[in-house]
């Protein structure tokens, strides 16, 4: 039952989103709002950010940048990766930097950047950057994923967590200030026009269809109730992990992506 990008107002975690106000892509991370309702509950959503993470893990590099960090939970987890020697966070929320503040400021390994994605902040290419649950809330996501690449050093990747299906788009994307949801080829093709290789782009989480076209089409609600969120996150993400493990969905109710530059 899960959004793939569900924002709060007081605090977000990282498999949640920060939706950029953009116009050209020489001021593509120029302002931001934040849109939506406010889902606690999240918070509590482990089993849904591990199941991401195990995704990305075998593409991860040294050095990487995540963009819309929000309050640290997906950030926490890349951390106990051995590997990563650095990683760079991003997030504009004035509301919610202080938190990554609170958590990481000590931590010898992280580089904390307030603000939007900005490429000319950078000290040196990134061997990964990660997006979760991002891209979807920038109106100009081509604009960005060009200026990904050119953060990204030769052979780098983009990671990229996305709501899928276009018409499973409903009241709850309106309510958490989605522009778009994604087909596989649609993305393939924004990354392909970006100047990537695509290494992997595949559906996953086959049950949440329904339950989201029920919620968002059928009973066009605006929010998740905590008790929903924690209840999927329990019984059903773990149980959808390890069948697709193993088989890969025709349609899923996201889209994972890794894209070479």
């Amino acid at each position: 039952m899960f959004s793939t990008a569900l924002a709060l107002r007081n605090s977000r975690t990282a498999c949640e989103f920060v939706e950029y106000a953009v116009g050209s892509l020489a001021n593509v991370n120029d302002a931001f709002v934040y849109s939506g309702t406010e889902l606690d509950a999240m918070a509590e959503a482990r089993n849904y950010c591990r199941w991401i993470l195990d995704f990305f893990a075998p593409y991860l590099g040294k050095k990487i940048i995540e963009i819309g960090a929000g309050a640290g939970t997906f950030s926490e987890l890349l951390l106990r990766i051995d590997r990563i020697s650095k990683l760079v966070l991003f997030e504009p929320g004035a509301n919610l930097f202080p938190l990554l503040q609170e958590q990481f400021l000590d931590n010898s390994r992280v580089r904390l950047q307030p603000g939007s994605f900005d490429p000319s902040v950078l000290e040196e290419p990134a061997d990964s950057i990660v997006l979760v649950n991002v891209l979807e809330h920038i109106s100009d996501d081509d604009a960005l994923l060009l200026q990904i690449r050119q953060s990204l050093r030769p052979g780098g990747r983009v990671l990229l967590f996305v709501p899928a299906l276009e018409w499973n788009y409903g009241s709850l994307d309106r309510a958490f200030g989605h522009h778009r949801r994604y087909s596989k080829p649609g993305l393939r093709k924004k990354l392909e026009h970006a100047g990537f290789r695509i290494e992997q782009a595949r559906y996953v989480n086959f049950l949440g269809i329904a339950s989201w076209f029920l919620a968002g089409r059928v009973l066009r609600q605006k929010t998740l109730r905590p008790r929903q969120v924690r209840w999927y996150d329990r019984w059903i993400i773990p149980w959808s992990f390890k069948l697709e493990q193993s088989w890969e969905p025709p349609v899923g109710q996201s889209l994972v992506a890794v894209a070479e530059k």
